[in-house]
């Protein structure tokens, strides 16, 4: 037995250096670079546990924007990165409109519900125009089914509906492959799906259902690439397929 110990040691030390690359051929990174990163990890952690639907975002703004004018057609604008990044490039967010984009970066539709109240409600809008949903596919938040992405959007139009404000309900946008890999964290199939409930929804409940996906995808069921810019969020190009459709659905929105 003793002389089987030192073999056994030396056969297990082969075979962690086996399943491992020599070193020379493995990436190095700096101490430095090493370093930020974490930190910068940490602090986004941070963030997420002191505040997970990142109600400071805009509590500042929220705060400052002053009521509705005398037949002011405000409209909010509730999602995600899509939302978030509308005019931030060339293509402007509707301007000279009372719209109010209150999108944020990565978020699902759990967070948005949270937030509702404060970057929507609060603001007395007349019509909210909700895209959500690409994150809870993709599971940024933790996994949910259909089901629980339909219940999140229900209670946020049910929210706006019993404070007087006109819902749209936004489909959610294709995703392709070609300028980065998202077909196998957001199914195209769950898309089509989603979007199917959400115009079904609408319709059974007297909102308007603004379908951007019909706009936005190509013959295979994808992203158009000349309307993005790494097959998740719109280009320039893209906004502005987006921005009349909006508009045409926050009129319809008005009239009733």
């Amino acid at each position: 037995m003793k002389r089987l110990f030192p073999l056994l040691c030396c056969l297990l030390t082969l075979s962690l250096l086996g399943q491992s690359e020599p070193p020379s051929t493995q990436p190095q990174a700096s101490p430095q670079s090493a370093d930020s990163d974490l930190e910068k990890q940490l602090q986004r952690a941070r963030q997420t546990l002191n505040d997970w639907p990142n109600l400071a975002r805009y509590h500042d703004a929220d705060q400052n924007t002053p009521p509705p004018a005398a037949g002011e057609n405000r409209v909010v604008f509730m999602g995600d990165s899509i939302t978030d990044g509308w005019g931030k490039g060339q293509a402007e967010f509707f301007p000279g409109k009372p719209y109010i984009n209150r999108g944020i970066s990565g978020q699902t539709t759990p967070q948005m519900l949270i937030r509702f109240r404060p970057d929507v409600i609060a603001l007395k809008p007349k019509v909210v125009v909700t895209l959500a949903g690409t994150n809870d596919l993709a599971g940024n938040t933790g996994p949910e089914t259909l089901d629980n992405i339909e219940d999140n959007l229900t209670s946020m139009s049910e929210l706006a509906k019993a404070n007087g404000i006109r819902v749209v309900l936004s489909s959610v946008m294709p995703v392709c492959d070609a300028l980065g890999p998202h077909t196998a964290r957001r199914p195209p199939q769950q898309i089509v799906a989603l979007n199917q409930w959400i115009k079904s929804y609408a319709a059974k409940n007297g909102f308007v259902y603004l379908d951007y996906y019909s706009a936005m995808v190509d013959n295979s069921g994808l992203l158009k690439t000349d309307l993005t810019k790494d097959c998740l969020h719109p280009n320039d190009a893209g906004y502005r397929v987006m921005a009349p459709l909006a508009e045409r659905a926050v009129a319809e929105a008005l009239k009733k």
